[in-house]
């Protein structure tokens, strides 16, 4: 019989720098890179408004955690866990 390793998800708090996938839902963080190889992809997140210094909030995530739904620039967005784990951000208060 193998084990499985369990990883224990530690909350990223406020002044640390993470992934928006790392982030729970309630926390508001601002981005600060945004890194991805594909230039369509990349273009379109930046079209959607998620660009450097927008401030975002995790408004919901769906059970296994994919989409999340997170508000910026006045307008709620879902997007995909994966594309989460290529934006850099700060967490605020």
């Amino acid at each position: 019989m193998s084990k499985e390793k369990q990883t224990k998800r530690t909350r990223i708090e406020v002044g640390e720098q993470g992934h928006l996938s790392d982030l729970e839902v309630g926390q508001k963080a601002k981005v600060l890179f945004l890194h991805n190889d594909n230039a369509a992809l990349r273009r379109r997140l930046l079209d959607m408004g998620i660009t450097k210094g927008v401030e975002i909030l995790v408004k919901k995530m769906a059970p296994f955690r994919d989409p999340v739904s997170i508000e910026l620039r006045g307008y709620e967005l879902c997007i995909r866990r994966k594309e989460t784990e290529n934006i850099d951000v700060e967490v605020i208060k």
